[in-house]
């Protein structure tokens, strides 16, 4: 309860016209020795990705030809689809133009940590003396490609850390934000371990606990996010959700999200999945069946006559392979996506060995539920993915006003506040949480920040840092 009244203080100050003085708050604890290392894990479109064979930056790109190159192979194989792109540095920030402002993605974190927090960078292949404690180390990863791979090449990073730090005993705080939090939770819920071969469900070992003491969680969608949907459909910009909200940044394709694992484990999980039918009234959708996606011509989008598709917006035609080879790599992804959710959904006997902290934003609408509408004209259906005005098929009209209270919940504007706290699994309720919450969260902390701030929001960060200065190494 002391956590809880701690979190409720805290909450109780956000807001938008002040900010806490962090240089003042940790001058003392800055200097403090023997802090836990932390480990930064940056979410989807967090980490570059770069060309070794040329050394060209991938992603971010503005080169619509250089980001057409990460559409990964489709085959039912998934492990298989690669190429030759590898992850090099996180994206702390991005240059659009010469005469627009730059744009901070992990920069405010990565500042708060050494400026506030006194910790440094720490470097994986050759640690410093010291780099034990007092430091704070980047997970970057390919984040296309399946987030057990990642979690799994996490882990393995840091046994081979600890190996050259002389450390068997050390254990890290991660720092996830969005989809790198999935990759932290898997972390330490199953080690290395690859999810069940046979298709039986998941027993959390907790295995990564060897490693792992506390996950600090910002704004990560743990019951999934609408919004992944969304991005299969019509594609996904880097900077929507940051302020300012410029929009001359290059989207990532729906192709290439398409081709990406980890979009697909990003989509809501069984049973907290919503769709509405015309009258805004809840429809049973499963959305992990392919009959499901052709019958709405989801697997599709926009076709050409020679097999490519195009995306909403008219770029540039991308070969996807065959329609047979296309449609068995659906029904991978959507099975192996399945079961992700459903290994990081099992509950948990008594309490798990690794606490999670989750900070968030409550004040954005936020997309949670797609409408499915009917065209009788065209005889074909109609996947609404934005509110709008529209007529029903006896003639009644749905205002956008009220299309948008059926379709948004409270969120960051990617993540609802709902999926974040995954109150869907509090029938399963999770032993140790404090909260209205599906997980053992020891704490949560919302204020009003978009999903792509979240990280550089100070008064999240006072609360993050409190967390993670007050704990010393023994």
């Amino acid at each position: 309860m002391l956590l809880l009244a701690f979190a409720l203080s805290q909450a109780s100050c956000l807001g938008p016209k002040r900010t806490p003085a962090l240089d003042r708050i940790f001058a003392q604890a800055r200097e403090r020795k023997g802090k836990t290392p932390i480990v930064v894990i940056p979410g989807i479109l967090g980490s570059e990705l770069v060309d070794p064979r040329t050394n060209a930056l991938a992603w971010p790109a503005a080169d619509r030809k250089l980001a057409a190159s990460l559409t990964l192979p489709l085959s039912p194989d998934l492990a298989s689809n690669r190429d030759e792109l590898i992850p090099r540095n996180i994206v702390a920030s991005v240059k659009l133009a010469r005469l627009v402002p730059e744009v901070y993605v992990y920069r405010g974190l990565l500042d708060a940590l050494q400026q506030y927090g006194g910790y440094v960078e720490g470097d994986w292949t050759n640690p410093a003396a010291g780099g034990d404690r007092d430091t704070y180390y980047v997970f970057t990863y390919d984040w296309r490609r399946d987030n057990v791979e990642s979690a799994r090449e996490l882990v393995q990073r840091l046994e081979s850390l600890k190996r050259k730090l002389n450390r068997p005993d050390l254990k890290f705080n991660l720092v996830a934000h969005s989809m790198g939090g999935l990759i932290a939770r898997y972390a330490a819920m199953y080690g290395d371990s690859d999810l069940p071969a046979n298709q039986n469900a998941a027993s959390p070992t907790w295995a990564g606990a060897a490693h792992i003491n506390r996950v600090v969680m910002f704004g990560v969608p743990n019951q999934g996010a609408a919004d992944a949907f969304s991005t299969l459909l019509r594609g996904y910009s880097l900077t929507e959700g940051l302020r300012p909200p410029i929009r001359l940044f290059g989207t990532l394709s729906k192709e290439i999200a398409f081709s990406s694992p980890s979009v697909f484990q990003l989509l809501p999980h069984t049973g907290a999945s919503r769709f509405l039918d015309e009258n805004l009234k809840p429809l049973d959708i499963n959305l992990y069946d392919i009959a499901t996606w052709k019958l709405y011509e989801w697997e599709t989008g926009a076709t050409a006559s020679n097999g490519k598709s195009t995306t909403k917006s008219g770029d540039e035609l991308v070969a996807v392979g065959a329609r047979a080879e296309r449609e068995a790599y659906l029904v991978a992804v959507l099975q192996r996506a399945k079961l992700f959710h459903q290994a990081l959904d099992a509950p948990a006997v008594g309490v798990p060995p690794v606490t999670l902290l989750s900070f968030g934003g409550d004040c954005e609408e936020t997309f949670d539920a797609p409408v499915l509408l009917r065209d009788q004209k065209k005889g074909r259906w109609l996947t609404l993915t934005s509110p709008q005005s529209f007529r029903t098929a006896d003639g009644k009209r749905i205002s956008k006003a009220a299309a948008t209270a059926a379709m948004y919940l409270p969120g960051d504007g990617r993540v609802t506040r709902r999926s974040l706290l995954a109150e869907d699994l509090i029938g399963e309720r999770r032993a140790g949480s404090v909260f209205n919450s599906g997980l053992p969260i020891a704490y949560s902390v919302f204020g009003c920040e978009l999903h792509g701030d979240l990280q550089n929001n100070p008064t999240l960060q006072d609360n993050a840092l409190t967390a993670l200065i007050s704990e010393i190494l023994r």
